[in-house]
């Protein structure tokens, strides 16, 4: 086990924007290390935005702030039996949790409404911006299971 917390590594923009978060997005988007597929296909999709009449950026820095959660469950062992115990959940788990919240609603996303991933894509921001679709129903479920567990707070840790 490591001894000390590894330094957090400072991330750049991406090459458009430079927007630290747009560059973690694209991160998550990436599939099998192919980087210039995943920038192409969210910038495609803020070009979509842009033709809704919104600003992109706005839009995507809505959607994840709608999208984070600001409670979670954590599993904890008190004497035999397990807990689901609620936590406020950190910045930056909150920002990846949304992201990867996003990503997942928009490939479930049905073929038949939308015939490219950036369709998909844009309609999930432009959704989640709005305290709409998929990634927001996520998010109310972990908040629920948050909620119900309240009684055990206090077994925080």
């Amino acid at each position: 086990m490591r001894h000390k917390q590894a330094p957090r590594r400072e991330i750049d923009g991406d090459a458009i924007y430079n927007n630290k978060q747009v560059a973690k997005f694209i991160n998550y988007l990436m599939r099998d290390g192919k980087k210039t597929v995943a920038q192409n296909v969210l910038y495609a999709a803020f070009n979509l935005i842009t033709k809704k009449e919104l600003d992109p950026i706005a839009t995507f820095e809505k959607a994840l702030d709608s999208v984070g959660p600001k409670q979670e469950v954590k599993a904890k062992r008190v004497g035999g039996a397990s807990y689901q115990i609620p936590m406020e959940v950190r910045p930056e788990r909150r920002a990846s949790l949304a992201m990867k919240w996003i990503v997942e609603s928009a490939r479930k996303r049905s073929n038949k409404d939308y015939k490219i991933f950036e369709e998909k894509l844009a309609a999930e921001l432009m959704d989640a911006a709005s305290e709409q679709g998929e990634a927001i129903k996520k998010r109310d479920s972990v908040l629920r299971m948050a909620q119900a567990n309240r009684a055990f707070s206090h077994f925080k840790w």
